[in-house]
């Protein structure tokens, strides 16, 4: 499958492209905006803007420095994802895991979500992360078809905050 994507950190540049981003999965029903750092719970870009940078260069949440990325389709620029990554795991992310994403509604079941976990392990790897989990509810079908298609191998189911979660661990050192 050609990747026809690529990953650009939020920037004050990108405003407008991000609040209507945002503004799709309210559209949708949906209260928040997986893998873009809370962006669903700010109605100030700025002030959500400095946080998701200040966590990946020097503030830390949970302990651990988190890169934000939005994928954009290269085709006409479209904001099409959300991926996060946490730089290591801590036990206070273990229901987290390292990587969250998420597509937006208009683009689901067109097969983003892989070329956009795709690309963010290639950062990971960049990073020196020897592997990865990704942790998603049993009921996720997307997210755990997602994890599966890039080698993700479910390790565990666990109940977290009273639903079912599956963890995948990906192995980037192959």
């Amino acid at each position: 499958m050609m990747n026809n994507l690529f990953l650009i950190r939020p920037s004050k540049v990108l405003e407008r492209e991000i609040w209507e981003y945002r503004q799709e999965y309210f559209d949708f029903g949906e209260t928040q905006v997986n893998g873009s750092c809370g962006l669903a719970y700010h109605d100030n870009f700025d002030e959500w803007l400095n946080l998701v940078l200040s966590i990946e260069k020097d503030k830390l949440r949970n302990n651990v420095h988190t890169s934000t990325f939005f994928s954009i389709r290269k085709e006409d620029n479209k904001i099409i994802g959300s991926v996060k990554l946490h730089h290591l795991l801590t036990p206070d992310l273990e229901n987290g895991a390292h990587i969250a994403y998420g597509i937006r509604p208009s683009e689901r079941k067109k097969g983003y979500g892989k070329q956009q976990l795709l690309l963010v392990l290639d950062v990971a790897r960049d990073m020196k992360i020897p592997k990865v989990m990704i942790a998603c509810g049993k009921d996720n079908i997307a997210s755990a078809k997602t994890a599966l298609s890039c080698s993700g191998i479910l390790t565990s189911e666990k109940i977290y905050e009273g639903a079912v979660h599956q963890h995948y661990w990906i192995d980037l050192r192959k």
